[in-house]
């Protein structure tokens, strides 16, 4: 078993550079099945997520070609095939964004039921009101969902309950081809959504709208294979920024647009972080006590749930009480279960947590619940008394490049660790 071992107390400064966003460069892939030839995507994250996408791809019959570390050649011209296997697609939620692409292309899909990091519900529910809308037809059938348009896909007005970023970006693909005009109300606005809909219409799509609360679609014929750069990914360079923000000393954090992180900057300047801004990086530290700052997570502009664990880390440490509310998943806060471990003081009162900061944390054998939770915890370790060893850290591997590596550069004492998995031998 693969753990991360990091030991506390060591300075960590310098300049770190972020890859292109995952939740982005999943759905991109996704979307090359609407133009049949062989799409370039550039600032592509070699993570285990991207990997699982390109299998998926590749099952469906499209030949995905490793250019570089960061840069994919996706050919879709061959592909002849609706059905995504669920023993791909189990692995991550972002497999449903398949479905809409293929209901475009072929008329139908069957899409195993999505998994991932265990946050929350994987409901669907508005995907398919909204493509319902559409003209699709749906049936569930052992844990796969079976789509067609018997009729063909016909534009709409879809207004969603929740905005779903999900939802938002299988209903905009679904609709590229749709006979008339698709308005999706509500819509998701993160920077993600305005990346798929910057790269479809580079597709030739007629997309407007996409980063506001309403979409309009009109359905157009052929897309056509194009060479698209990946936006920065703007919770990676979070996650850095909230390091930054718990060692005091200076950290820049390059490659994304610090207007995607808005909130979070604004928040963490409340809690006595130092942000100097620059076009296309973020330089934090801090020199007096963190602040404690209540925090919700909204979807985009608000502050986003991905960012919550890392901030509730921060105020792990603050000086004072606050409380943290998250309202997009609900089983978010069992990071926080693994933070009172290494110390903290944090009781959970349904979807708030109320954080007492202590004036320290110590090293314990800790377990990543999920993405976002195991790199905050990574992150716990770099400022708690002795070591800290992080296990499942495959969450961490599906959303970071080269995490260790790059807290490494820094300067951090972290490393990752191979140790015996005692089985029923062992005993």
């Amino acid at each position: 078993m693969e753990v991360i071992r990091v030991e506390g107390g060591h300075s960590v400064s310098g300049t770190v550079t972020v890859e292109g966003a995952k939740n982005s460069a999943l759905k991109l892939m996704a979307a090359t099945i609407l133009a049949p030839g062989v799409t370039t995507l550039q600032n592509v994250p070699n993570i285990s997520d991207v990997h699982i996408m390109g299998k998926v791809l590749k099952e469906l019959g499209a030949t995905v070609e490793v250019v570089d570390e960061h840069t994919l050649r996706i050919d879709t011209s061959t592909v002849d095939s609706w059905e995504t296997p669920y023993s791909l697609v189990a692995q991550m939620r972002a497999s449903t964004a398949v479905l809409g692409p293929l209901l475009a292309r072929f008329g139908k899909a069957i899409v195993a039921m999505p998994g991932g990091c265990n946050i929350g519900a994987r409901k669907i529910d508005m995907h398919i009101l909204g493509l319902q809308a559409l003209g699709v037809v749906f049936d569930m059938d052992h844990g796969d969902i079976h789509a067609s348009a018997p009729q063909g896909l016909v534009g709409a007005t879809v207004t969603l309950d929740f905005a779903s970023v999900g939802a938002t970006e299988n209903l905009i693909m679904a609709s590229v081809h749709a006979k008339g005009v698709t308005v999706i109300d509500n819509a998701a606005r993160e920077p993600e959504i305005v990346d798929l809909a910057n790269m479809l219409n580079e597709m030739g799509a007629n997309i407007q709208g996409a980063g506001s609360p309403v979409i309009e679609i009109h359905g157009v014929g052929e897309l056509h294979p194009v060479t698209h750069a990946v936006v920065g990914d703007r919770i990676e360079a979070g996650t850095f920024v909230a390091v930054g923000g718990l060692v005091g000393e200076p950290v820049t954090v390059r490659g994304f647009d610090p207007e995607h992180l808005g909130l979070v900057l604004r928040k963490y300047k409340q809690m006595g972080i130092n942000i100097q801004l620059g076009e296309r990086e973020v330089t934090v530290s801090r020199s007096g006590p963190l602040v404690p700052v209540d925090i919700q997570t909204l979807p985009f502009p608000g502050f986003p749930t991905d960012m919550q664990a890392q901030t509730m880390c921060l105020l792990a440490v603050a000086n004072g009480a606050c409380v943290v509310t998250e309202n997009v998943f609900e089983n978010r806060f069992m990071f926080a279960s693994e933070l009172q471990r290494m110390g903290s003081d944090i009781v959970i009162q349904g979807h708030h947590a109320v954080v007492h900061g202590v004036p320290a944390l110590s090293g314990a054998e800790v377990r990543s619940p999920d993405l976002r939770g195991g790199a905050a915890l990574v992150m716990a370790g770099l400022v708690a008394d002795g070591i800290t060893t992080v296990s499942d850290i495959y969450h961490i591997d599906r959303g970071y490049e080269r995490f260790v590596e790059k807290l490494r550069a820094l300067g951090a004492h972290v490393g990752r660790v191979t140790i015996p998995d005692i089985g029923l031998e062992g005993l």
